[in-house]
């Protein structure tokens, strides 16, 4: 069986797309030959594709490689597979879509599907309601549990619900106010003629539908729960968000985190999807303000050169002392933002953080000046610049666990995103503060500048 799509498709024979797909499970390689179509091979596709061959070379795929295939595809056909796809999904395929492409579609889909989606697609990109899923199974508290079950029977093979949004049975009031949950065990084991109030938990975790998603991801993770519904001011639920979202949630978080660490902005494609021009768009802005930022560094130098003159061996170490500031800041920089992402780190920490951390770096310092005296001694410097940079290196890595420590909090208080607190700029920071630190101490112990 050939394993490329686009050979297959030239077949012209639906019989072949259905033996790929039985040798191709895996949705990134499904993802990644459907990217490589052209506009004739998706031609070919939709002389191939009926509507549950859709659903089966669609599930899983990554929702902007969705979105460039169903933009090419016939509108009745494009409008037919979003309508049988789950409205979270095909919100998610829609959000990529540009205004006019994405309205063509919610006006061909079926209306009650396109409702739900249109609701989906109102709320802010980065919040929890839009990546709940709107299904969730209710019952009444004046229900008995025989009533209950029947009911939820019907309610579950109409929704579609999986493992995750049918894990628990939300108790709602008849204004659709969630004042209970009860789990299918519970049900289950119950007598047939118990009243649902009466084996109901009241104590349900929510999340706001304006939640940050990371921050309501966080909230299921931390209860450890299946799902966790989402209402309003009210009280009403509107939905579910589920371990799979928050898995998607978590992953696409992470990459962002990562990405910003590492001084760039969030691609948000897929790596190797990503065009050179999308990378440089999304690195220069960075790199640019980093480097003006590093010219001071110059600056500085420029401003000690009669120091360096007097005494050369001064400029063996600079390397050294900046690098070892830059990597102690991203040590704990890194360490900090994650226990940030989190939960368990929050502003009313900060001087816990404080403690912790130079308390560390103090042992950090010891350590580090015990080699570099070391290693000054066997340049041969003297016993002046030895002390000096021994002093200096000590400094700079309690300055840098300082700096390090509290520039992430400030960021979230002042609402950045603290990831931008990356590698780069810790050690562009260091780089020229480490530099006057080194000239300070050696101007107060080296007797030939005056010290």
């Amino acid at each position: 069986m050939d394993r490329d799509l686009r050979a297959v498709l030239a077949l012209g024979d639906p019989r072949a797309l259905d033996a790929w797909l039985e040798h191709t499970a895996s949705p990134q390689e499904r993802s990644d030959q459907l990217d490589e179509l052209s506009d004739d091979d998706v031609v070919a596709l939709a002389g191939a594709l009926d509507l549950p061959t859709g659903l089966e070379l669609f599930d899983g795929v990554e929702p902007d490689v969705l979105t460039r295939v169903l933009v090419r595809l016939p509108l009745a056909q494009a409008a037919g597979l979003l309508d049988a796809f789950d409205a979270d999904v095909t919100a998610d395929v829609l959000r990529d879509m540009r205004a006019e492409e994405r309205e063509r579609l919610l006006t061909a889909m079926g209306r009650a599907h396109s409702a739900v989606v249109r609701g989906l697609l109102s709320w802010p990109e980065d919040s929890a309601a839009a990546q709940m899923s709107p299904n969730a199974v209710t019952v009444r508290p004046i229900w008995v549990v025989q009533d209950a079950v029947r009911a939820i029977r019907v309610a579950a093979a109409d929704l579609q619900a999986d493992s995750h949004t049918a894990a628990y049975v939300y108790v709602t009031s008849a204004d659709a106010q969630v004042v209970g949950v009860v789990t299918f065990r519970a049900l289950v084991f119950a007598e047939p003629g118990t009243l649902v109030a009466q084996i109901m938990d009241e104590d349900v975790v929510t999340v706001d539908p304006l939640e940050d998603q990371e921050q309501a991801a966080a909230v299921l993770t931390d209860h450890r729960l299946l799902a966790v519904p989402v209402v309003d001011d009210d009280g009403v639920l509107l939905g579910l968000l589920t371990a799979d979202d928050v898995a998607d949630i978590l992953e696409e978080e992470t990459t962002e985190d990562a990405e910003k660490q590492g001084g760039s902005s969030p691609l948000d494609v897929p790596y190797l999807r990503a065009s050179p021009w999308l990378l440089w768009r999304k690195r220069i802005v960075w790199l640019l303000v980093l480097f003006l930022a590093e010219m001071y560094t110059g600056t500085v130098l420029r401003h000690f050169e009669d120091e360096l003159a007097q005494v050369v061996a001064l400029s063996f170490f600079i390397p050294l002392l900046i690098g070892t500031g830059g990597n102690s800041g991203t040590q704990i920089a890194t360490t900090l933002v994650r226990a940030m992402a989190v939960g368990e780190v929050r502003l009313r920490n900060v001087l816990l953080v404080l403690r912790k951390e130079m308390s560390t770096a103090v042992l950090v310092a010891a350590s580090v000046a015990a080699l570099a005296w070391v290693r000054a001694l066997t340049l041969n410097v003297g016993n002046e610049v030895a002390l000096t940079v021994t002093v200096t290196v000590a400094a700079i890595v309690l300055w840098s666990a300082f700096v390090a420590s509290v520039l992430p909090l400030v960021l979230k208080r002042l609402g950045l995103d603290p990831a931008v607190v990356s590698a780069p700029m810790i050690t562009t920071v260091v780089d020229g503060t480490g530099l006057i630190i080194y000239f300070t101490v050696a101007h107060l112990l080296i007797g030939a500048l005056g010290g």
